[in-house]
């Protein structure tokens, strides 16, 4: 028998060692602690820890995605905390392909959350393996275990004849007004809107300047930050129609924030929540039809669709500037209108007689 360190420390500070042992003759056994000192010189050698799968999956979010967006970091808080938890006695070590589908069982129904779920599983392991802690086995074990979750995100769309309609009859509070008609007139994302001060506001040109956006996600500290995309930083025109109601709000407030809470502090998500609540109740009260599924992104996809549809008075270039997005995603819903709009039928016709 040979004491071999593994790389590791006890808690007192002394090198951790391994017991090696042969049965064959003091010649193999020699061979043996060679080969396993040279694994742990290379870090090969798997690192002896007592974390349980869900605490270094919490630590593995917090360290190695700290830098990740702020809606990233929610997917994987989601699949954390409520998912990882159904194995959450399982040591790190001993994590193997039936607790990770055990963790995507609880998950049945909800094939986004079981791709999220899928993905998650994946990193952490990965990570697991490159820090030592599991051997490079289970990685490829889970990978072939875990099923290819097949799911197809909903259609996006634009805003209903009857939505249209509420956006402007509805009996809005004066905050309230100034964001839905930001987000109807000028396709803002949420966060961008959230993120506005009363200096972003240019009454002589008529615009209104994107350079920040506002972080809201549960759990994690709201934040002012960068725009999405590298295309985010820009102006955009304040139509006429909805110009005269932003203004008389943003001169009249005190600021520097336009969207606040009662305290004059910038909005949390609860805050936010509870105003989109109080937009959607409005908008349904003069609305005879039942309005389902609207979100601030909605409205984003009527600006880009309403825009799309002046080609080409307006190049796709400049919806993509407009939209602080790029020229690809524009296309996408370009194409999307034409297709629409074609008539296979009268084509076949035309061109075979």
């Amino acid at each position: 028998m040979a004491a071999v360190w593994d790389g590791t420390y006890n808690a007192d500070g002394t090198k951790h060692r391994k017991y090696l042992t042969s049965s064959k003759s003091s010649k193999d056994l020699e061979k043996r602690v060679k080969e396993f000192e040279r694994a742990v010189a290379e870090r090969t050698a798997v690192v002896k820890n007592h974390m349980t799968f869900l605490q270094y999956a919490r630590k593995w979010r917090d360290v190695y995605k700290a830098g990740a967006a702020g809606n990233t970091l929610a997917m994987y808080d989601n699949v954390i905390e409520k998912y990882f938890v159904v194995e959450g006695a399982v040591q790190l070590s001993d994590f193997r392909p039936v607790h990770a589908l055990s963790i995507l069982g609880a998950a049945e129904g909800k094939k986004r959350t079981q791709q999220q779920i899928c993905m998650t599983i994946k990193q952490v392991v990965e990570q697991a393996v490159s820090d030592h802690y599991l051997p490079v086995a289970i990685s490829a074990d889970i990978s072939r275990c875990l099923p290819a979750v097949k799911y197809k995100a909903p259609e996006k769309r634009p805003l209903t004849g009857a939505e249209k309609s509420a956006v402007f009859s509805a009996d809005l509070a004066p905050m309230d007004k100034c964001f839905l008609y930001l987000l109807y007139g000028c396709g803002l994302r949420r966060e961008e809107a959230l993120a506005l001060t009363i200096f972003d506001f240019d009454w002589k040109s008529k615009e209104v300047s994107i350079v920040k956006a506002r972080a809201l996600v549960n759990h994690l500290k709201e934040e002012n930050k960068d725009p999405k995309t590298v295309n985010g930083t820009r102006r955009v025109p304040l139509p006429d129609r909805v110009r005269p109601a932003i203004e008389e709000y943003v001169k009249g407030i005190k600021g520097p924030y336009v969207f606040t809470m009662r305290n004059g502090e910038q909005m949390t998500k609860s805050s936010y929540d509870k105003m989109w609540r109080r937009i959607i109740k409005a908008m349904q009260a003069v609305s005879a039809e039942d309005l389902t599924g609207l979100t601030a992104h909605v409205f984003r996809h009527n600006y880009c669709t309403d825009l799309c549809g002046q080609i080409p008075t307006i190049s796709i270039k400049h919806i993509a500037r407009l939209m602080g997005d790029s020229e690809a995603v524009i296309m996408k819903v370009y194409a999307h209108i034409n297709l629409e709009k074609e008539d296979a039928h009268a084509a076949v016709n035309a061109a075979l007689g």
